[in-house]
């Protein structure tokens, strides 16, 4: 056992230790040591929090579309149920058969459009809106007071112009959208897109060109 000196005596640790300045310095030494392993148990603790905080965060970032594919989205879903509510009123309504079809489609094909958009909108946390926009709720209101050829003409004009519109923002998610479950139901859904594009512009000659011969037939001249 290691012995000390002190003025010229000679005593063991554990002597030294019942010293009043043996246990004064064991007890501060003590002291100083376990306030050393607090102060790490508390940083290391302070910098695993901030850790698992700066992970949430991150993953939380990833998990939030972009603000693009958001408003793709929601304008989709509003664009798809206009697209129903106003093939409905083209069943209805219509005086063409080429019109009462492409109504038939619309709601056919929206309706299963609208329903895939929605379960891949509920994986990427994206709350559709649940009703059409006011821009077209304005344009049914309006087809809504028209019948016969005039409502033919002014549908099959609307079904053009809003097809050119879905075509241009469906092409654009799926070739530059950030999310790869938006970039897929955008492909997935563009050829249909484009189909009733084509559709509708020929829907739009033939009324335009039955309107005119009815026109004709019933005129004066035409007698």
């Amino acid at each position: 056992m290691k012995k000390y000196s002190l003025e010229g005596g000679m005593f063991t640790f554990k002597q030294f230790l019942e010293t009043k300045a043996g246990k004064a310095i064991y007890v501060a030494s003590v002291t100083v040591v376990l306030s050393a392993i607090g102060s790490w148990a508390v940083l290391a603790h302070q910098d695993s929090a901030s850790s698992e905080r700066k992970d949430e965060s991150m993953a939380a970032a990833k998990s939030k579309p972009a603000v693009a594919d958001t408003h793709f989205a929601k304008e989709a879903a509003q664009g798809g149920m206009a697209e129903v509510k106003l093939g409905q009123l083209a069943r209805e309504k219509g005086s063409s058969d080429s019109v009462k079809s492409f109504g038939k489609r619309m709601v056919d094909d929206h309706s299963k459009a609208g329903d895939r958009l929605k379960e891949v909108a509920a994986k990427e946390n994206i709350m559709l809106p649940t009703d059409i926009g006011a821009k077209d709720q304005a344009t049914y209101d309006q087809l809504a007071k028209l019948s016969g050829a005039a409502f033919d003409r002014a549908y099959a004009k609307d079904m053009v112009a809003d097809h050119q519109t879905d075509v241009a923002a469906f092409k654009k998610e799926a070739n530059g959208g950030k999310s790869d479950a938006l970039k897929g139901f955008a492909s997935e859904t563009l050829p249909t897109l484009e189909d009733h594009l084509k559709k509708a512009r020929e829907m739009m000659k033939s009324v335009a060109g039955s309107s005119v011969s009815k026109s004709a037939e019933t005129s004066p001249s035409g007698h």
